[in-house]
């Protein structure tokens, strides 16, 4: 099963020098039967990218809480896109986190099929979404607004040979 796994750039970089993805559990983002219920005419690439963007708002998170624990990381959101057993993906049923997933063993790298990272273009408005995305998740339209700047801006793909160019 393809797994979202949102992620940021310092945590990319533990991931090479570790070889894994971890440590477990690991909060994940895919298409579960919950997202194939909630969004019932899309296609399997529409509901990936759905759990693809879900990835990117975790991420965005992170870097928020990140931030607030008063680390230095970069404006940029990643997403790990993984290869996991469909037999180590637990799901939620609840609709409100449709795409949520728990896994519960580490991720090698080897399973990593690619990384998705803003475009440095993208820094501003993710600046200012990450000083929004927690009252934005409660409730705040402004906030809201905010966020939605920064998820205006599509992910780059990287092929996992590239990741190292990605690395501060």
């Amino acid at each position: 099963m393809r797994v979202y796994l949102p992620c940021t750039l310092p945590a990319l970089a533990r991931v090479v020098a570790t070889g894994e993805v971890g440590p477990a559990p690991l909060t994940g983002y895919a298409v579960t039967p919950a997202l194939v219920e909630w969004y019932v005419s899309g296609d399997t690439e529409e509901l990936e990218y759905v759990a693809l963007t879900d990835a990117a708002r975790a991420s965005l998170r992170m870097l928020a809480a990140g931030r607030a624990d008063g680390v230095e990381v970069p404006a940029r959101r990643v997403v790990i896109a993984a290869e996991v057993p469909d037999d180590q993906v637990k799901a939620g049923t609840d609709l409100e986190d449709r795409s949520r997933v728990r896994i519960p063993a580490a991720v090698p790298t080897k399973k990593i099929a690619a990384v998705h990272v803003d475009d440095p273009q993208a820094v501003p408005d993710v600046e200012t979404a990450l000083a929004a995305v927690f009252a934005a998740d409660d409730g705040d339209e402004d906030a809201r607004f905010d966020v939605d700047g920064a998820e205006a801006h599509e992910l780059l793909w990287y092929a996992t040979q590239e990741i190292p160019d990605l690395l501060p």
